[in-house]
């Protein structure tokens, strides 16, 4: 099954900036939706932002105003532009895209480490 491979993550400060990046490891015709999901140390992971195949977006409201979500259909890639970031923005950050052929797929994780 293909997977997603997400990138960017790393070290920041409060309140600097960060690009993530996931791309599938092979080919896959189309996502139907993608999204972002993260898990911080101890916690259950928890929905970040979706996004449609239109470009519909939605954002938990954690993140709402700070972070945006964005895709490359020609190319099934899926960003996440954080900004503002915060120390409990600490997490592995997950992308998944349900593809048209029904199927849920997931990445391994990025990690992002936001330091006071």
């Amino acid at each position: 099954q293909v997977q997603l491979v997400e990138s960017g993550g790393g070290f920041v400060q409060a309140g600097e900036s960060l690009t993530l990046s996931c791309v599938p490891s092979g080919t896959i015709s189309t996502f139907v939706n993608m999204g972002w999901y993260r898990q911080a140390p101890g916690k259950e992971r928890e929905f970040v932002a979706f996004i449609s195949s239109g470009g519909s977006t939605n954002y938990a409201s954690s993140v709402a105003g700070r972070f945006t979500a964005s895709r490359d259909n020609s190319k099934n890639m899926l960003f996440l532009q954080m900004n503002a970031v915060k120390v409990e923005d600490t997490g592995v950050y997950y992308c998944n895209g349900f593809s048209d052929s029904g199927q849920w797929h997931w990445g391994q994780g990025t990690q992002v480490i936001v330091s006071s």
